[in-house]
Parts: C-alpha cells; structure tokens; sequence
C-alpha cells in the first residue's frame, strides 16, 4: 500500500546549494567547453563520472553495489533489513550533445535527499537506495534504457553484453571490462518495493504554463528502426532522372514522410529522422547506399502501431518506384505505460502540501522509471526546462525548480520508506 505523505518530516528541506554544487562538478566530467558535457555509456568520460559519483555515495557510508551490466546502486539500511528497499535514481551517462541535468538530477538528489536524512538522524524503516543505470541515452549501444531492462529481466545478460557500439563497433561487455564496472552482482536485480525518479521534463509545457512541478502519468511507446536503402551508385551528370535508383532521394522521401505523417495523425504523435548516412557520400555521385533512423512515438499502442504499419507501407511503394530496395532492422520497441495510480497521486499530494502547483502530463522520453515499472509501482517527478530545451548544452533548469523537485522527492520517499525516528 502506497502511504500518504509524511507529516513528521514536513519542516525537512535539502541543501539546494549543495545539489546545485554537485550537478556543476558532474558536468565539469567530459565537458564540452559550452556548458554541456559528453559522456556516452562506457568511454572513459563515463568511468570517470561513476568514479565521481561512486565516491560521493561512499562518502556518505552507503552501501554500494555494481551488477553485471554496471547498474550501480548505493543503500541506506532500514531498521528491518528483510523488507524490500524504496529505490530513486536515473542515468548519468548522455548524449554526444548532453546538459548537465539529464538523468543526472535524479541521481544527485537522491544522494541529496540520503544526506538531509542522515543529517536529521531520520530512520526508515524500509532501506532506501539510490541508482544509476547504464546506457539510459542509447546513444551508443542501443536499445536505449539498456542498463534498467536488464535489471528487471527484459533483457538477457549475455544479450546485453554482446550488443555492439555505434560508433565504433565495440563489443558491451568487453567495455564494462575495460572500464572496471562488470561488476559481481545478479541481474535481474533486487525488485524495489517501490521506484521514483526525478528528472527534467525535456519539453515546454511546464515553463509554457508556469507550472512549478509534474505528476508524470506515464511513458509513450517508442519505435526506432534503421532503414537500409540501396540503390545504384552512377554518374551525377551524365545519368537522366528517369533513370535514377537514388537512394540519398529515398532516404530524403522517407524524411518528409514521417514529418507528414506525425502531422496528419495529430498530437501526441511525434516522428523523427535522426540520423542519414550516404555512400559514398560524393557532391557528383548518386547514393548507392543510405542508412538512418526512424523515431516513431505515441502514448497509445494501437496508434503507434498504425504509425509503423504507415511507414511500411510507403516504404514498399517507395521501393517499387524508384527501383532501390529498403530493408528494416528494428533497434528498440516499447509499448506506452502507465504509471502506478497511487505513486501519482502520492507525488501530486507531496507537491501540493509543500507549496508547489503541479499537473499531471505523460513523458514524450523514454526513462528508466518506465522498465521500473514492470516489477514495482513507479512514477516520476519533472521540473521545468526552460524553453523546452535538452541533450543540448542549453539544457537549463532554475535552481528554484531543481530544489523543489529535490523537495518533493524527499517527502516521496519518505512515505514509502516510512520513517521510525
């Protein structure tokens, strides 16, 4: 049973500076010089981010584990060791264009919230613990959210260690090796009695509508795919059009497309072209070869999956016109979820009682609160992010909001830990 929240810790705050100090020093680890930070799972930028953050939760005498896919995650004991532990937490690794508060925040102010208790000589009765998991970006090793799917068993081990990087086709588990974070510990991992997860919105809705905080209500489905188009590689000048198979045209119909159609089915649909590829990428030769990424998005399966089936269809026509051939590989696949009716009100009643006008809205990201949620009940907590901006070095959220996400939080955990003393 999810409890309400807990009157005995109303006067507690956390140390915003301190959150704040902490974040700073983070983002100084594979600084990009423009106020970002790179930190793709696993390069050593990476280990040296879980080496600062590792330190930080053995400073506080937490009780620190890594598992097999370098899930890290530090414990603070309950006066009954038997029960199961109310776990927070998020990523700290980022994209090749990263801020500093993705993922980031929730992981630092759980330790922040671990802190203030410690320092208040509050006991939980519950164990509280605090989480990172591994290659949450997907931006090198997909599937994203890699790190928490293994941890409840959505995906094997040995699956996840061989999955290759993009960039550079190194093999996962030979870089958590190489790193020193393959560590002893089982997955799947410990089930939480219950998981919470700060994180910045990564849209505008909140700013838009001066919103303090978010009740998040769930998580849409996400579809990405790599499309291989290929074509016949010929002379840039002497080819006529009606001859062509141009694969770089392919590729660019294939873009407009999915903008179009994101566009036709309406919101919350969304549709992205991340990522094109040409070969041999010459000013005066047609593409033979063109690879890139289709992000597909939406909050209901049935909707999405009409998205897919949409995008199938054209590619076959496509095909058929332009005389090239189109092969799909799916990347990642994840139905929409919803989050535990109770973790949501319990945050929107934690909001409430501590000042802060909140909403409940549904997450366009991805997060590891939504893998969480297949073994325990999960919600989310979202602060603003000012104009909407993130995996940009613009990415900025006002120590205000930081703080008060921080805050509620705290009261969060506490009703689920329930606390003692």
């Amino acid at each position: 049973m999810i409890a309400s929240p807990e009157p005995l810790t109303s006067d507690l705050r956390v140390d915003g500076v301190r959150l704040l100090d902490r974040l700073r020093v983070l983002g100084e680890v594979g600084s990009t010089g423009d106020g970002g930070c790179a930190r793709l799972a696993l390069t050593d930028a990476d280990r040296a981010g879980r080496d600062l953050v590792l330190a930080w939760m053995e400073d506080l005498g937490l009780e620190v584990g890594v598992d097999e896919i370098g899930n890290v995650v530090a414990t603070a004991p309950g006066t009954d060791p038997d029960l199961a532990p109310v776990m927070c937490g998020s990523h700290i690794d980022t994209v090749r264009t990263g801020g500093i508060y993705d993922g980031n925040l929730g992981v630092l102010a759980g330790l922040e919230v671990l802190e203030t208790l410690a320092t208040a000589g509050i006991r939980t009765r519950r164990p509280l613990a605090v989480a990172f998991f591994t290659d949450e970006e997907g931006s090198r090793f997909a599937p994203d959210m890699l790190g928490s799917l293994t941890y409840v068993g959505g995906l094997a081990l040995e699956e996840a260690q061989d999955i290759c990087a993009v960039d550079d086709g190194a093999r996962l588990g030979d870089e958590l090796e190489r790193i020193g974070y393959a560590g002893p510990l089982p997955c799947p991992g410990v089930v939480p009695h219950a998981f919470v997860e700060l994180h910045v919105e990564q849209g505008p809705v909140l700013e838009a509508e001066g919103i303090h905080l978010g009740a998040v209500t769930g998580v849409q489905g996400i579809s990405w795919q790599e499309l291989t188009i290929t074509g016949q590689s010929n002379h840039a000048g002497t080819t006529p059009m009606a001859h062509r198979h141009d694969a770089g045209y392919a590729a660019a119909r294939i873009a407009t497309f999915v903008r179009d159609l994101a566009t036709e089915l309406g919101p919350p649909q969304v549709a992205t072209v991340g990522r094109i590829e040409l070969h041999p990428n010459l000013v005066n030769v047609v593409a033979a070869r063109a690879t890139l990424t289709v992000d597909l998005r939406h909050t209901d399966e049935v909707a999405l999956g009409e998205a897919e089936r949409r995008l199938a269809a054209f590619c076959e026509q496509l095909a058929a016109d332009e005389g090239v051939t189109i092969t799909s590989v799916l990347l990642a696949r994840f139905e929409p979820v919803a989050f535990d009716p109770a973790m949501i009100a319990l945050v929107e009643a934690s909001a409430t009682e501590l000042g802060h006008s909140v909403r409940r809205m549904s997450s366009g990201a991805g997060h590891d609160a939504q893998m969480l949620a297949r073994v325990c009940p999960a919600s989310m907590i979202f602060t603003p992010s000012v104009g909407g901006i993130s995996h940009n070095p613009a990415e900025y959220t006002a120590p205000a909001h930081l703080e008060a996400g921080a805050n509620v939080l705290l009261a969060v955990l506490v009703a689920l830990a329930e606390v003692v003393s």
